[in-house]
């Protein structure tokens, strides 16, 4: 096991009726004057808005909103939004949404307290030296943003989707009420939980360090997303399928499930070019069409590691004279479950053709500044295979 450093400092209001309660936490902390900042018309119909409004008028909370945030979230209303903290003095941000509301209010949070254009973070130009602290309610269960120090933003104008990872990120707390949840579409149900698998996926398919107790908590946390999943998708009122995901789609992206070992999140990267060029892709839906293929492409690098996955994971019969065998039909097993809750396959049922591939790999090497590290370091020509294996 490697040396690591685990930090995870938000705190989680988990459970039926917390978001009622958002008002009065915020006022604990001392803070009168946030940002609400969330996306379509989702929340008011659902009565999300109405019961949040409530609980911050309550307690005396001045409120500026910010409605509009996309699935792929835009660096243009991040902008918009730091221009609107700035101006009324905002003392914090608060995300009601899923990874894409939280990840723009990230942003906005440190753009506020930064003198430079926040798109600097994602380009390496600047670090966030502080930001205004980010709280959330969780309304779907996926990416994990709601505990993790990660942010995603959409350049609309350059067609660049990308991440940045700082401690600044870290919301103030998170409000987890899997009731929030009920009324989420099965195809955002089914996305969010490729996503909360691929953050542990990515994690977990790594060159063989020991680490037993990561191992098996990973494992558990798949295992976890695939029964709630399935469940969730049948009866989409099961509070404990839905809890189960709630909190899987955090524990996955809090670090917890690569603690001791070196990962990269290879196919959120080539994932990020799909949606980048065609922002209509969500997140989940593309990375059910790359792991697969990436998984393909590099499993003979690690083959006990992906029949450990294919056993334990999947329950296939480990194939010891052919050990490739289980490892394939652990990648498949894999595959046929993305199939089964909705997700599509191919880059085609995504809307890319061939004549996208050349363009996504060159933007996912930055322009042949960088290479994709993992089982297989990834230059374009890689990538571009790769993404050919999911036409």
């Amino acid at each position: 096991m490697n040396n690591f450093e685990f930090y995870c400092p938000t705190r989680v209001y988990f459970g039926k009726d917390t978001h009622g309660r958002v008002g009065e936490i915020i006022k604990k902390y001392g803070f009168k004057k946030i940002l609400l900042h969330y996306g379509g018309g989702s929340i008011r119909k659902n009565g999300i808005y109405d019961t949040v409004m409530k609980s911050l008028k309550d307690n005396g909370i001045t409120v500026s909103e910010l409605p509009g945030v996309k699935p792929n979230p835009e660096l243009a209303r991040v902008r918009e939004g730091i221009e609107l903290c700035r101006r009324e003095n905002t003392e914090l941000v608060l995300a009601v949404g899923g990874g894409s509301a939280i990840d723009s209010s990230k942003l906005i949070a440190a753009g506020t307290k930064n003198d430079c254009d926040p798109w600097d973070f994602f380009i390496g130009k600047a670090l966030p030296e502080d930001a205004l602290p980010v709280a959330t309610i969780l309304t779907l269960a996926a990416a994990g943003s709601e505990t993790s120090a990660s942010a995603v933003i959409t350049n609309e104008e350059l067609n660049l989707k990308r991440g940045y990872t700082s401690d600044f990120n870290r919301p103030l707390f998170s409000i987890l009420n899997p009731e929030l949840t009920y009324t989420v579409p099965k195809f955002h149900t089914a996305c969010g939980i490729v996503d909360m698998m691929m953050h542990t996926l990515e994690r977990y398919m790594t060159f063989k360090q020991e680490a037993e107790l990561t191992d098996r908590i990973a494992e558990s946390v798949l295992k976890c997303a695939i029964r709630a999943g399935k469940q969730a998708m049948i009866d989409p009122r099961d509070f404990e399928a839905r809890a189960t995901l709630m909190w899987t789609g955090s524990v996955s992206h809090n670090n917890l499930t690569g603690l001791g070992r070196d990962y990269y999140l290879v196919s959120h990267q080539l994932e990020h070019e799909m949606s980048g060029l065609k922002p209509e892709i969500t997140h989940g839906a593309g990375l059910a069409v790359v792991f697969p293929a990436w998984a393909k492409y590099v499993y003979k690098t690690n083959i006990p590691r992906f029949c450990q996955y294919a056993v334990r994971v999947f329950n296939c019969e480990m194939d010891y004279a052919n050990p490739e065998r289980t490892a394939l039909a652990g990648i498949e097993a894999t595959a046929e479950f993305f199939k089964s809750i909705g997700m599509p396959s191919t880059l085609r049922e995504c809307g890319l053709e061939e004549k996208h591939i050349e363009e996504m790999a060159v933007k996912c090497t930055n322009y042949g500044k960088r290479t994709l590290p993992g089982l297989i370091e990834l230059g374009k020509d890689e990538i571009a295979d790769i993404y050919r294996i999911c036409l």
